[in-house]
């Protein structure tokens, strides 16, 4: 059995944000609101400390099967770590702005960090549900963190009502397959499922998958998702749909692949239908938003069902689809939120998707990454989104599921005409009349939106040549297949 010190070392990205975490807290209670920009500053390089430290920390199992650290958690803890750090950066200059920067937020994001990590992480149920619930808790207050805007936390409120519930399905699947199995670890009840997969077992991986699926905000489970998208403050919002999907997809993929691979053909149907009825549900419901956060609330949606459809193969290529996919998704995803936090008309943050028209003509160099990001979120060749697609979907006809694979392309089809409208409102249409988009933009929104747009197209045909294998090598190391 490893000794401590070796566990310790094994989790040493994990521990180095939570203690780092802890010293933040003390500085910005001394301090007070004045150490916000400090505290942001310094939780960024915590964030960037610990993913370097991720990837040079020892491989293995600690603490009695609990806790893994493998080439699929080194790759999502430095994903996750980055993409934390980006919102923060974000967050920063938005609550500057709004005068109401305070040193909480950055600490937050911070702990749902550890969170996360945990869950990329998890060997067993037990570490699968503290980090789900150590992440959620720090969300459910970010959700709702502007305080004196009713719709936040109206955000706040429904997203943690709502988390409850499906904290409680997870916990109820959980103790069915503690039952059923006499064990929380992966690797055992792996061994029971392969030998005598019975209806309570299957029961429970049910109640279990829905309660995964409510934190990537699949369909059916996907009721918190437009509201909170809407209501939350953006930089938030941007971190939600980013980090936390990515941390979940990678614990959905180990506890299916680890704890019940070997009974695949029965959360295969449960994924396909989840994953069919995300296409739906995301293609179909942003068709008749006008608000451009609930929209992007309807568009991950069926993102998270394409995501999904790469793990329903149940296979190594498959689990590098979803990684490709999920990679490349949250970069979007920045270049979106970023832009919306860049963009405001006479002092007023653009909301409605009406208010872009006519963006050519005051911010042109934003319409053009704007456009360049919606060409790729619908998936058109040769930009990066179109990449994601060709992976998921190569993955699951290969292992047989092409007529999920061809519904998603017709969902693609569907759900090309709303990000199309945004396009043809920026480029075509006039703007409204006596008010111009002309406000000055943030200079870290602004960055963060060009360097998205960059990657979308061209440099990610460059990018592919490394993320490509870094992915294979992350499937590939965890017994995947």
């Amino acid at each position: 059995m490893m000794d401590l010190t070796g566990a310790l070392q094994i989790a040493a990205s994990e521990l180095t944000l939570a203690v780092g975490a802890m010293v933040l807290l003390m500085l910005g209670a001394f301090m007070g609101e004045k150490s916000a920009r400090l505290i942001s500053i310094l939780s960024v390089g915590l964030l960037i400390g610990a993913s370097a430290v991720a990837a040079t920390s020892p491989l293995g199992v600690a603490f009695d099967g609990a806790f893994v650290s493998d080439r699929l958690a080194v790759f999502a803890k430095v994903a996750i770590f980055l993409c934390s750090a980006v919102a923060i950066v974000l967050a920063d200059g938005w609550m500057h702005r709004q005068r109401i920067a305070r040193f909480e937020l950055p600490i937050l994001i911070v702990l749902a960090s550890v969170g996360m990590a945990m869950m990329a992480s998890s060997g067993d149920l037990i570490s699968l549900y503290v980090g789900i619930e150590l992440h959620s808790l720090a969300l459910y207050v970010l959700a709702a963190f502007h305080r004196d805007d009713l719709k936040a936390s109206e955000a706040g409120l429904k997203y943690f009502v709502l988390g409850a519930l499906s904290s409680g399905l997870l916990l109820y699947g959980a103790s069915l397959v503690y039952g059923f199995t006499g064990s929380m670890r992966f690797d055992d009840i792996a061994a029971v499922a392969s030998a005598d997969p019975g209806p309570g077992l299957i029961f429970g991986l049910v109640f279990l998958i829905c309660g995964l699926a409510f934190k990537v905000s699949a369909a059916p489970f996907h009721m918190w998702t437009p509201d909170v998208y809407e209501g939350a403050p953006t930089p938030v919002v941007a971190l939600f749909a980013t980090a936390p999907k990515l941390a979940a997809m990678v614990l959905i993929a180990r506890a299916l692949d680890q704890g019940f691979g070997g009974i695949h053909d029965q959360w295969a149907q449960v994924l396909v239908l989840i994953s069919l009825i995300s296409f739906a549900v995301g293609a179909f419901g942003g068709l008749v938003q006008r608000d451009l956060q609930r929209l992007l609330a309807y568009s991950s949606i069926a993102n998270i069902g394409y995501a999904l459809l790469g793990l329903t193969a149940g296979t190594t290529a498959g689990v590098q689809a979803m990684l490709m996919f999920m990679t490349l998704y949250v970069i979007d995803q920045f270049g979106f939120f970023a832009i919306l936090l860049s963009l405001s008309r006479g002092g007023r943050p653009i909301r409605r998707i009406a208010d872009l028209a006519g963006l050519k003509k005051d911010r042109p160099l934003t319409a053009i990454a704007l456009t360049v990001l919606s060409l790729s979120v619908l998936g058109m060749p040769p930009f990066s989104g179109f990449w994601g697609k060709y992976y998921v979907f190569g993955a699951a006809a290969d292992a047989g599921y092409w007529q999920v694979a061809a519904a998603g392309l017709v969902a693609s089809v569907v759900a090309a005409f709303y990000y199309l409208r945004i396009i043809k409102l920026m480029w075509f249409d006039p703007a409204p009349e006596g008010v111009e988009a002309t406000d000055r933009a943030p200079i870290e929104a602004k960055t963060v939106a060009l360097a998205s747009a960059a990657f979308a197209f061209p440099l990610v045909i460059v990018g592919l040549t490394w993320l490509e294998p870094l992915t294979r090598i992350a499937a590939t190391g965890y017994g995947a297949g």
